[in-house]
């Protein structure tokens, strides 16, 4: 265990993924960055699979590399985030999921920029989709939320709000997380990653897009499955539902006519591509949006 502090703390929030999770701690094994110089926090949310002994097994055969273990009890993607943001000894925070590989220049590539610009309260990288199999015929810039894709190209942009960083692969300054108080634990799947960002947002703009630090994310067969499809749709609507009744019953109603236009432009978006021969993109784009405006609206 290094003396001085890790300039990084890269954690990982795992709950039942064992199919991915070796890949994604091996993948930090190959860091440019000196291993001194960041630590890796695995966080055990519940999980019932064999995610304990991949991550003991990992920490025996990497001496070298400061790991350490945590589990935490309280389920939900957030604690699991606040878990590690508190146990962090890094001034810089980045996550990753359980089922990403990194890049061998990852971290290095996010501290050279953090530490060029210190103003920077925070920033959001690249992430390709690595599929088990094919890509779905559905598949398409719309859906890209389904397989977290984030391919903005290869230039640097600051964030405004229309995008944000996406928690396959987001880094924050330590301290303005635990000034804003951390995720919030009512969210428990992607609305936090909009979430931190807007509360970080309001006190320091300065939250950059990085194409240069680039992730794989694993995609397995079931993720694109129709019954996956759906669930995570009525899902993301009842996340953002929780997020904005948070902030207000009048924001909530601006929420609502987001939701509508959009699904309404879908049926515009679902005809352009019949016309294209591409109707099931069409299809799947409709029922996206059709599903997540039942998730924003039930109580449920």
């Amino acid at each position: 265990m290094p003396e001085q502090h890790p300039k990084i703390s890269l954690i990982i929030c795992t709950y039942n993924r064992e199919k991915f999770l070796g890949k994604a701690l091996q993948s930090l094994t190959h860091q440019t960055l000196p291993a001194e110089q960041f630590e890796i926090l695995i966080v055990n949310n519940n999980a019932t699979d064999s995610t304990e002994q991949i991550s003991q097994a990992f920490i025996e055969k990497n001496p070298k590399l400061n790991v350490r273990y945590f589990v935490e009890t309280n389920q939900g993607l957030s604690y699991a985030r606040n878990r590690g943001m508190r146990e962090a000894l890094g001034a810089i925070i980045t996550y990753i999921d359980d089922d990403a590989e990194a890049e061998n220049d990852f971290l290095e590539q996010i501290l050279a920029f953090l530490e060029m610009r210190p103003e920077v309260a925070g920033i959001g990288g690249k992430i390709i989709p690595k599929y088990e199999g094919a890509p779905p015929a559905w598949m398409n810039k719309y859906l890209y939320g389904f397989v977290t894709k984030v391919d903005f190209g290869d230039e640097m942009f600051r964030y405004t709000g229309k995008s944000y960083p996406a928690g396959c692969n987001m880094t924050y300054r330590r301290d303005l997380l635990l000034k804003v108080g951390g995720f919030n634990e009512n969210l428990k799947w992607r609305a936090d990653d909009k979430y931190i960002f807007f509360a970080i947002h309001e006190i320091d703009q300065e939250i950059y897009h990085l194409p240069q630090a680039v992730v794989q994310h694993n995609i397995d067969d079931y993720r694109t499955t129709d019954e996956n499809f759906i669930r995570l749709s009525k899902k993301f609507g009842s996340e953002e539902r929780i997020r904005v009744l948070d902030l207000g019953f009048g924001v909530f109603l601006k929420k609502v006519a987001e939701f509508t236009f959009k699904f309404k432009a879908s049926l515009l978006l679902g005809l352009l591509f019949l016309l294209r021969g591409e109707g099931i993109k069409g299809k799947y784009t409709i029922l996206y949006r059709y599903h997540a405006l039942l998730g924003l609206l039930s109580a449920k």
